[in-house]
């Protein structure tokens, strides 16, 4: 058992503890809250804490990131606010969230800093520029933000910080919506079909692709058949038989199409 300070409110655990899906699993005990012996809490293990900081420290120090010195400063503070705001969230129903300030000093230090090193400024100056406060469900919050303003439509804002670090009993996953699968390009759809859009031929099947559509209607000469097709479809491909493909490419006559 881990002892308690006289006086302290805290709350002390067994060793053995489970861990559940990211959650440290645990049976509290309480020297001065009585009604909590018993129950069990979640919290957020010390080892998730320190590798997720790891990514911005350098020595033990926040350090900032190279690779995002090419990016504009939207697009570098909604990248550490993702990435700080999805374990955030994660953790939300654990009783100690708050020592995941660890993580917002390490990865907020990181970004001011990088964003130094873009505009050659200072991690203060940084700060003062992007502070903002905003309104949220818990009260004005201090948060670090940037916006583009965009002609008719809603700025895009990015921002990092603006969660606050406490424990929400209920909090409920704002899940994605389930994105559709793409639907199968047409070229791909109409190559599966193995069906030469020439003589109608069904077995293996090349596709014959030209530059750019302006090709297909040179003016001073007729176009073969093949070619006043793909420019009435509007297409810069044409899928056929071998037999077809080799007699475009010799500039003899080829089977006709049918509508």
């Amino acid at each position: 058992m881990i002892g308690i300070l006289p006086g302290l409110r805290c709350l002390h655990q067994t060793r053995g503890d489970s861990s559940f899906l990211g959650y440290e699993i645990t049976v509290q005990h309480s020297a001065t809250r009585p009604s909590v012996n018993g129950s069990v809490a979640l919290r957020v293990p010390r080892q998730v804490i320190k590798a997720k900081c790891t990514p911005y420290l350098k020595h033990g120090k926040p350090e900032r990131r190279t690779e995002l010195f090419n990016r504009d400063d939207l697009t570098i503070i909604s990248t550490y606010g993702a990435e700080y705001r999805g374990l955030i969230q994660y953790y939300l129903l654990a009783g100690d969230v708050w020592r995941l300030s660890r993580l917002k000093w390490v990865a907020q230090t990181s970004m001011l800093k990088t964003l130094a090193a873009k505009h050659r400024s200072t991690v203060s100056a940084m700060a003062r520029k992007y502070r903002a406060k905003i309104s949220t469900p818990d009260g004005p919050r201090t948060c670090y933000e940037a916006s583009v303003q965009r002609a008719g439509r809603k700025p895009l804002v990015g921002r990092f910080g603006e969660i606050p670090l406490k424990r929400q009993k209920k909090a409920v996953l704002q899940d994605r919506p389930v994105v559709r699968p793409v639907a199968r390009k047409e070229l791909i759809t109409r190559i599966r079909m193995g069906k030469c859009e020439l003589c109608e031929q069904i077995g293996q099947v090349e596709v014959h692709q030209v530059r750019k559509l302006a090709d297909l209607t040179e003016s001073g000469r007729p176009q073969p058949p093949w070619a006043q097709h793909m420019a009435k479809k509007r297409r810069k491909t044409l899928v056929v038989c071998t037999r077809c493909h080799e007699a475009i490419h010799t500039g003899q006559p080829t089977a006709q199409f049918t509508e």
